[in-house]
Parts: structure tokens; C-alpha cells; sequence
């Protein structure tokens, strides 16, 4: 189903809304917001020289610290009795992000979570259960809103309380999760534990799933385990939230909402638009954002983008699945080393789950690395000689296929930590 004729347009009507919407965006910035006046400044553009999306290779980048260092409404363009919704992050590595939203902004919102639902064939003779965190996190509250906006029945869960959430699920004959992938694995497992027939016991027809960069094999166990169809939501709350891109029947790769969110792929470390195809950083520019519109938000997921046709008939650009992301990929004795990568890898070996830990450190003058796997229910834990062999294959696995020589630590199933139904995928102790 395709909700809107915008996903649909061709590509010179869409450069031409693309257009008028950045120069509106590139005004509506200069004019309201002290930071990009200044950065403008210092680049020596004024908004005239933007006439075309193509110039957008002339405006300047936006960081995460740059929200953080306008804490916390200093990146805003509107006044503060214009803002209806205002969402932020944790804050664990710093002052939070704040981003806010105006009536128009939340219509916006709304809309593009219509769109992902309506890609995954949910309207309201569906019921979504959605597990992803309500509160200042955006997950929650922007999926539940597109539930409402197709008219679908939605059961807002939040995180945790995995038992209760299954009882709910099955009672409530939910059709649809919504939730990271990790967690709808996470369930998966407690579900069968607790004696649940995971095909007989729940009406799951699919998934929405994100928030989390995820491997193919992930993917596949969690659309196996719970016989359902697997789709990918991508969002980001400094963007609107989730609803900036989603896969559809005909393509696992993202469409991105080109109408409202204009992407570029860069070199992470020069900075240099690479072409479509090319692997690299993600950048993003609002294009209708009213409280907090953002130009050349650098994401940190790295992707690459292909603007060829999809099938389904919508003519939007599309992104891979997020690998990594270039602030969490890990650089051990000189080896670039993303989570997805072991993941990967580890999806094709028998015995373990795909719930998994990256732990650096250093010993010595050298990086050192460990990866502690879950094993499955099956594996006797008391068989030395068989964990001693299926740690030996993991990491020769990892050795022929990443080259990274790394210690492996096999652990009981549910003993990795999980944080807001997200796995702790790495934790790096070298700058610690």
C-alpha cells in the first residue's frame, strides 16, 4: 500500500519541492537560529547562494555537539509557545539533545509513519504492540502516533516486563510488533522458555524493527523464530525521529522520504560527498522541520544510497541497512572492526545466539579483544570438550573472515546485558 503520491513522484518533481523546501529551510535558519547565522558567516554564504538542492554541498555540517553545545533550545527556530512536543536524548555521553516540535512538525511526523505502516501492510484492522520506550525517547511515542494515523489498534507496551508483554500480545491478538530487533529476540527466547508456541499462541503477521544497526542473519532469526515478515524502520531524534526511511515488500533496502529528508552520502573523515552506490556517512537536511531544522546532520551510520526505481512503484531514494556507525567502529591493532561485521559472521555458526558482547581493552602496548557469545538452550554448558571446539571455530572463523584474533567467551542464554530492549553491543575499556 502507498499511502501518499509524494512517494511516487518523479524525480523532477521531486527536485523541484526539494528545492523550494531547502531554500525556505536555508531562510527559515538564517533567520532564527544564531549558530547557523554564524556558521553562514564564516563560509561567507548568505542564503541567495542557495538556489537548487545541488548547492547544498555549500552549506555546513551539523554534529551532535553542536545540539549539545545550545543546550537547550538555543538550535530552535521557532518561539517557545510554538512548540508542542519536546523529546530529548539520555544524555549518558554528555549534555542530552533536544529537539522540539511545532503542530506543523508533528503532522509531518504523523505522515511518515503512515507511510512506513502503510509499506508494511498494516491498516486498522490491525493491532500493534509496541514495545519500543515511551517518554523522551522518540521511539515510542512517534510509532505509536502512526499506528493512529492508519487507524490500526495500538497497545502501547513500552519495554521490560517481557512476560507481561507476551500475555498482553497473545491476549490481545496483536497483529503487528514493533520493537528493536534485539528485544523481539529477546521475547523470542522468554516466550519459549515459559512454554509458549510461538506460531500457534500469537497472530504476528510482521515486524517493524529498529533503532539498532542489525545484521542479515539477525533479520532472519528473528523473522524465523516468530514466522513473520521482517521490516526495517530507520529514524533519528535530531531528524524527527523514526519514520526518516523504511523497507518495503519488493526491497530490503530503506526508502528514504526524500520530500522531507535530503540525503548525502560523505567520506567520514574528509568530509567529501561520495556517489550513490559508494559506502560512507550518512548526512541528512530537513527539509520541513519548523522547531529544529537541520542542515548536513552528520549521523554517524554508515550505509550507501541507490536511487534506482523500486518495484513497488515509489521512486524515492534508498539506503542499505546501517552497518555501523563510524563513532562506534572499532579500531583493534590496526584492523577496522563494526559490531555488524562479528555479527555477521557469528549468524552462520551453529550452537550460539546472535545475543553478543564486543569487549576492547589492552594488554599491554596492544589492543586485545574479546566477544562473548550467549549459547543456545541446547548446548550443554558441561561439555568442556564441546564449548572448547565451538570456541575454537568461532574464532578461527572470525580470524579467516575479519581478521581479527580475538578471545572467545561463551555464556549462559539471557546473560548479556540489554539496556531500553537494546543490546549493549560494545564496550571499549582502552581510554578508560
Amino acid at each position: 500500500m502507498i499511502w501518499s503520491k509524494a512517494e511516487t513522484l518523479a524525480r523532477g518533481e521531486l527536485e523541484k519541492l526539494q528545492n523550494a523546501r531547502l531554500c525556505e529551510t536555508v531562510a527559515r535558519v538564517w533567520g532564527n537560529v544564531p549558530f547557523y547565522q554564524k556558521k553562514f558567516q564564516e563560509l561567507g554564504i548568505v542564503p541567495e547562494d542557495i538556489k537548487t538542492i545541488h548547492d547544498i554541498v555549500k552549506l555546513p555540517f551539523t554534529k551532535k555537539q553542536d545540539l549539545r553545545d545550545n543546550y537547550p533550545f538555543g538550535m530552535f527556530a521557532v518561539a517557545q509557545d510554538a512548540v508542542i512536543r519536546i523529546h530529548s536524548s539520555s544524555g549518558t555521553t554528555g549534555k542530552p539533545t533536544v529537539v522540539g516540535y511545532t503542530r506543523g512538525d508533528m503532522d509531518v511526523w504523523n505522515e511518515v509513519m503512515a507511510r512506513v505502516f502503510s509499506m508494511s501492510g498494516v491498516d486498522s484492522k490491525d493491532t500493534v504492540h509496541n514495545a519500543y520506550g515511551y517518554g523522551l525517547f522518540t521511539g515510542g511515542l512517534g510509532v505509536h502516533n502512526g499506528a493512529e494515523t492508519v487507524g490500526a489498534t495500538i497497545i502501547p507496551s513500552s519495554g521490560g516486563f517481557t512476560s507481561r508483554q507476551l500475555l498482553l500480545m497473545k491476549d490481545f491478538g496483536a497483529t503487528v510488533l514493533t520493537s528493536t530487533p534485539s528485544f523481539a529476540l529477546h521475547m523470542a527466547e522468554t516466550a519459549l522458555a515459559e512454554g509458549y508456541d510461538l506460531q500457534k499462541d500469537f497472530k504476528l503477521k510482521c515486524g517493524i524493527f529498529g533503532a539498532e544497526p542489525t545484521s542479515k542473519g539477525l533479520k532472519e532469526e528473528v523473522a524465523r523464530v516468530w514466522g513473520i515478515k521482517y521490516y526495517e524502520i530507520y529514524g533519528l531524534s535530531e531528524i524527527i525521529g523514526p519514520g526518516v526511511s523504511s523497507s518495503c515488500d519488493e526491497s530490503c533496502d530503506l526508502h528514504i522520504f526524500e520530500d522531507h529528508f535530503y540525503p548525502e552520502i560523505i567520506d567520514p573523515k574528509t568530509g567529501q560527498v561520495l556517489p550513490y552506490g559508494q559506502k560512507g556517512e550518512l548526512v541528512i537536511t530537513s527539509l520541513t522541520k519548523q522547531a529544529l531544522p537541520i542542515i548536513r546532520y552528520r549521523t554517524g551510520d554508515i550505509t550507501s544510497l541507490d536511487q534506482t526505481p523500486c518495484r513497488c512503484g515509489r521512486t524515492h531514494v534508498r539506503m542499505k541497512s546501517v552497518m555501523g556507525r563510524a563513532d562506534d567502529m572499532l579500531i583493534v591493532n590496526g584492523v577496522n572492526v563494526f559490531p555488524s561485521q562479528v555479527e555477521h559472521v557469528l549468524a552462520n555458526i551453529d550452537g550460539i545466539t546472535l545475543n553478543y558482547q564486543i569487549i576492547a581493552d589492552k594488554k599491554g602496548y596492544l589492543d586485545s579483544l574479546e566477544v562473548m557469545v550467549e549459547v543456545t538452550e541446547e548446548m550443554p554448558l558441561d561439555s568442556i570438550g564441546a564449548l572448547e571446539k565451538l570456541q575454537k571455530d568461532i574464532q578461527t572463523t572470525l580470524l579467516n573472515n575479519l581478521y581479527i584474533n580475538a578471545r572467545i567467551k561463551l555464556v549462559e542464554p539471557r546473560s548479556i546485558e540489554r539496556s531500553m530492549g537494546k543490546a549493549v553491543r560494545v564496550i571499549d575499556k582502552r581510554n578508560l
